[in-house]
C-alpha cells in the first residue's frame, strides 16, 4: 500500500506542475486580496496590523476553496475514480496521496508566500513566525475538509456554490484558532494554546477525514 500511495502521490504531483495556470490562481488571488487591502482601508500601520491576522487568514482561506472545485472533477470525468472505488486498495490512502499532493502545492505555496504579504501589512518579525506555523497547521485541515465537499459535489455541473455553503461553516474553527494565535502574538500574549488546539485540529482531520471523502467519492460515482 506504501508503494501505491507514494506512486500516486508522484503522480498527481506531476499533472499539478503541468497544469501551471490552475496552481497560480489561488496564489495571485491571495496576493491581490492582501495587496489591495491597505489600499482601501488606507495606509495607517497600527490599523493595517490590528486586521492583518483576520485578513490573512480569510484570503488563505477563499484562496483554498478557489483550488478546491477542480480537485477530483478530471478524475471524475475521465473515469479514474470509477477504477480507484472499485479498486482492492484502500480508497481513503488514495484520496489522501491526492489531497496531501494537492496541499503541497496550493496550500504549502500559500504559506510560503505569507511572510512577504504579512510584511506589507506591518506585522512585526515576532508575529510572522506564529503566523507561519498557524498556517502550516490549519492549510491541511482547510485543503481535507475542503476535500470532503468537492467530493459530495464532483457530479454535479455547477458544484462551486454548493461547495462554499457546505465547506465555510467547517472552517470556522479553523479561523477562530488561527487568527486567534497571531492577535495573541500581537498582544504579547501566549500562543501556545491556540496551536496546541490546532495540531489537535490537524491530526484529527488527518486521521478522520479521508474515510469520510472516500464516502463521499462513493456517494458520486455511484449516482
Amino acid at each position: 500500500m506504501s508503494n501505491v500511495f507514494s506512486t500516486l502521490f508522484w503522480r498527481e504531483s506531476r499533472l499539478l506542475f503541468r497544469r501551471v495556470s490552475d496552481l497560480a490562481n489561488p496564489l495571485v488571488f491571495f496576493a491581490i486580496v492582501v495587496a489591495l487591502f491597505p489600499l482601501a482601508v488606507g495606509p495607517e500601520t497600527n490599523l493595517l496590523r490590528a486586521l492583518s491576522p483576520g485578513l490573512v487568514w480569510v484570503a488563505a482561506l477563499l484562496a483554498v476553496l478557489l483550488s478546491l472545485d477542480g480537485l477530483f472533477r478530471s478524475d471524475f470525468e475521465d473515469g479514474s475514480l470509477e477504477q480507484w472505488v472499485v479498486s482492492s486498495r484502500s480508497l481513503s490512502a488514495l484520496v489522501l496521496a491526492k489531497v496531501l499532493a494537492h496541499w503541497m502545492f496550493s496550500g504549502l505555496a500559500l504559506v510560503l508566500l505569507s511572510p512577504v504579504l504579512a510584511v506589507m501589512l506591518g506585522l512585526p518579525a515576532s508575529s510572522i513566525g506564529v503566523l507561519l506555523v498557524s498556517l502550516l497547521l490549519g492549510t491541511p485541515v482547510l485543503s481535507l475538509l475542503g476535500a470532503v465537499g468537492a467530493a459530495l459535489t464532483v457530479g454535479l455541473k455547477r458544484g462551486g456554490l454548493l461547495l462554499a455553503l457546505l465547506i465555510l461553516p467547517l472552517y470556522i474553527p479553523v479561523l477562530i484558532l488561527g487568527t486567534g494565535a497571531v492577535q495573541a502574538s500581537l498582544q504579547g500574549m501566549p500562543t501556545a494554546g491556540y496551536l496546541l488546539w490546532m495540531a489537535a485540529l490537524t491530526v484529527a482531520t488527518i486521521t478522520l477525514a479521508p474515510f469520510a471523502i472516500a464516502a463521499g467519492l462513493v456517494i458520486s460515482v455511484s449516482e
